[in-house]
C-alpha cells in the first residue's frame, strides 16, 4: 500500500542537469499534472505543441516566461501525464519554479531513476530497454552511443521476446500431445516435431552468448595493460597516448608503485590504459607489491603491451599460454642506434611523437577485432550472461532427456521461459528494480 500510495504522486525534477545555461527542462509526472498547469500557466496547452507563455505561482506572481509542453498519458514517456516547463537556466528562475511545485498538495520531488521506472511499470519499456537508456546517457564513446542506442530502441527486447514466443509455442505443443492423446486420427505425436527447432533455438543462444565478452568491450572498456622494466618510459607512454601528464615520469626506477589508469576513446571504442610497476628483482618490501599488482594486472587484461627500451633491452618473462595477447613495443627509438623492428610489433618515441600512431592504429585494429562488427545488439552485462545460461541449461535438458516423461520435459521448458521474462522484467524481478534505477541521476 506504500508503494501504490507513493506511486500515486506527482512527481517533478529538472531534466536538464545542474548548472548555468541558457534553458533549463523541468519535468512533471503524475495524476495532477493538468492542476498544477491550470495553476501555474492558466490553462492546458494542447498536447504535444510548444506554448509560449507566463508560468506563475499560486498566487499569480510571474516566476518567468518560457515554453510548456504537455503529453497526455498513456501516450507519454512515462505513460501517465506529463508536462516539461523549459524555463531560463539561471539558478533563481529553476529554484523558484521548484519551489513552487513542492507547494502543491500531492507533488514531490522526483527520486533517481523515478521517470523511467514509471515508464516501465506502465508497460513503456521493459528492462532491458531500461538499460540502454541508462547506457546512452552515460555513453562516452561512438560505440557505446551505437550500442546503447539500439538496446534502448527494443532491439534486445525483440530478440528475447522471439526466443520466448517459440518456447510457449513448443509448450503449446506439448499440451497438444496430451489433449488429443486418445484421439486416433492423429498421426504419430505433435510434440516430437518441437525437438530439432529447439536444438536450433538452443545454438542460436549459444552464439549470441559468445558475443557477451564483446558487448562488455563496447560497455565497459578493452583493458591494455603497459609492462616492462623500470625506466623502459611506461609512465612517458601513458601520459602521450592521453595527451596529458597522469603518471610521474622519473629516471629514478620505482617511481610508479601502483596501477594507475585513463580512460581513452580509440577509435569510437573505450579503452583503459594501465601504467604499472616496473618489473624487476631485488624491489623492496612496497615495490614488490606494485609489481604483484602489475602482474595481476596484466592476468585480467585483454591486451598487454610490453615496453622495452631500445638501447637496453630487459626482456619480460613470458605471460604463458593462457595469458592475454602480447604487443612487443620498443621505445625511446630516438636514441636507438639501431631502429630494426625485427623483434617489435611498433616501435615509438615519445619525446619526439615519433610512432604513437602507428601504435594508436595496431591498438585500434585489436579493440575492433576483440569487439566484433556490431551488426546485431549485443549482450553486456552480467545479469544478461546468467539468464541467458540458466535458459540455455534448461533447454539442454529437455533435449537431452528423451526417457523422462514429457510433463517434466515442459516444465524445463517453462523454467528456460521464465528465465527470458526475468532478462526483460516481465517475470520475477522486483529485486533488481532498485538497483537498475538507482543508476540514473534524478530528472529521468
Amino acid at each position: 500500500m506504500e508503494r501504490q500510495d507513493h506511486y500515486r504522486d506527482t512527481i517533478f525534477a529538472m531534466s536538464s542537469g545542474a548548472g548555468l545555461a541558457g534553458v533549463a527542462v523541468i519535468r512533471i509526472s503524475g495524476p495532477d499534472v493538468r492542476f498544477g498547469l491550470e495553476i501555474m500557466v492558466g490553462h492546458v496547452p494542447e498536447a504535444r505543441r510548444a506554448t509560449l507563455t507566463d508560468i506563475k505561482d499560486l498566487h499569480g506572481q510571474v516566476l518567468d516566461r518560457g515554453l510548456v509542453l504537455y503529453f497526455e498519458g498513456p501516450g507519454s514517456f512515462t505513460g501517465e501525464d506529463c508536462a516539461e516547463l523549459h524555463v531560463h537556466g539561471g539558478r533563481a528562475v529553476t529554484e523558484s519554479v521548484l519551489g513552487r511545485l513542492a507547494e502543491f498538495d500531492g507533488f514531490r520531488s522526483a527520486e533517481p531513476g523515478e521517470f523511467t521506472r514509471r515508464a516501465f511499470e506502465n508497460g513503456k519499456m521493459d528492462l532491458t530497454e531500461v538499460e540502454g537508456l541508462a547506457d546512452l546517457i552515460s555513453a562516452e564513446t561512438e560505440m557505446q552511443r551505437r550500442m546503447a542506442l539500439q538496446q534502448s530502441s527494443g532491439s534486445l527486447s525483440r530478440q528475447y521476446d522471439s526466443w520466448r514466443e517459440r518456447l510457449i509455442r513448443a509448450r503449446a505443443m506439448i499440451e497438444a500431445d496430451f489433449d488429443f492423446a486418445d484421439e486416433e486420427d492423429v498421426p504419430g505425436s505433435v510434440a516430437d516435431t518441437i525437438w530439432p527447432s529447439l536444438a536450433e533455438l538452443s545454438e542460436e543462444i549459444a552464439k549470441h552468448l559468445d558475443a557477451v565478452r564483446a558487448g562488455e568491450i563496447i560497455r565497459d572498456g578493452y583493458r591494455v595493460v603497459i609492462l616492462g622494466a623500470p625506466n623502459a618510459g611506461k609512465s612517458s607512454l601513458l601520459n602521450a597516448l592521453a595527451r596529458r601528464d597522469i603518471a610521474i615520469v622519473s629516471d629514478e626506477q620505482g617511481t610508479t608503485r601502483d596501477v594507475l589508469e585513463v580512460h581513452l576513446d580509440i577509435g569510437g571504442y573505450p579503452v583503459i590504459l594501465f601504467d604499472t610497476a616496473g618489473l624487476r628483482e631485488n624491489a623492496g618490501s612496497v615495490e614488490k607489491e606494485g609489481i604483484r599488482r602489475a602482474l595481476a594486472a596484466a592476468g585480467s587484461a585483454d591486451l598487454v603491451l610490453v615496453l622495452e627500451d631500445m638501447n637496453a633491452p630487459q626482456p619480460v618473462a613470458d605471460l604463458g599460454p593462457s595469458g592475454p595477447p602480447v604487443l612487443r613495443i620498443g621505445s625511446k627509438s630516438d636514441q636507438a642506434a639501431e631502429k630494426s623492428t625485427e623483434n617489435y610489433d611498433c616501435i615509438v618515441s615519445v619525446k619526439i611523437e615519433d610512432g604513437l600512431n602507428d601504435l594508436i592504429r595496431l591498438l585500434e585494429r585489436r579493440v575492433s577485432d576483440a569487439a566484433g562488427v556490431m551488426v546485431n545488439v549485443l549482450p553486456n552485462r552480467q545479469r544478461h550472461r546468467e539468464y541467458l545460461e540458466e535458459c540455455r541449461r534448461c533447454i539442454s535438458k529437455a533435449l537431452d532427456n528423451d526417457s523422462v516423461p514429457l510433463e517434466l520435459r515442459s516444465e524445463e521448458l517453462r523454467r528456460a521461459g521464465d528465465a527470458l521474462g526475468r532478462l526483460t522484467g516481465k517475470i520475477d524481478v522486483e529485486e533488481l528494480l532498485d538497483l537498475i534505477f538507482g543508476e540514473f541521476c534524478i530528472g529521468k
